[in-house]
């Protein structure tokens, strides 16, 4: 299994279960590490035969952005969705980091894996 990896994708969105958060953008993070296999790519040296993380990046961008999920689990469960399916991915692990969300920790998030992984 080969994977390719996003770290540190950053976004604005509408985010949480308060009052105060439903009037506000706040950051949160994103992980993802996506199988693939990239030998095809490696072979061709060509973008159409490996998976295009810029054209992940934006797609989750666009999607984040234009949310307003009440709980991160709910969007982590939704970006998944995205990636295996728009995307054609097997597996997938994403953290999602809603960083601020408590004022004596620097981040809280959930992680979660989705899909079967490939030899």
């Amino acid at each position: 299994m080969d994977i390719i990896f996003i770290r540190e994708l950053e976004i604005e969105t509408v985010i949480g279960i308060y009052d105060w958060e439903r009037k506000i953008k706040q950051t949160i993070v994103l992980d993802l590490e996506m199988a693939t296999d990239i030998r095809k790519a490696a072979a061709s040296d060509h973008i159409d035969d490996t998976l295009d993380y810029k054209a992940v990046s934006k797609r989750l961008i666009d999607f984040v952005n234009e949310s307003k999920f009440l709980l991160v689990e709910t969007m982590a469960e939704r970006i998944a969705e995205i990636v295996l399916n728009e995307f054609s991915v097997p597996w997938l692990r994403l953290q999602v980091n809603k960083r601020g969300a408590l004022s004596a920790s620097r981040d809280v998030g959930i992680i979660i894996e989705r899909g079967d992984k490939i030899s």
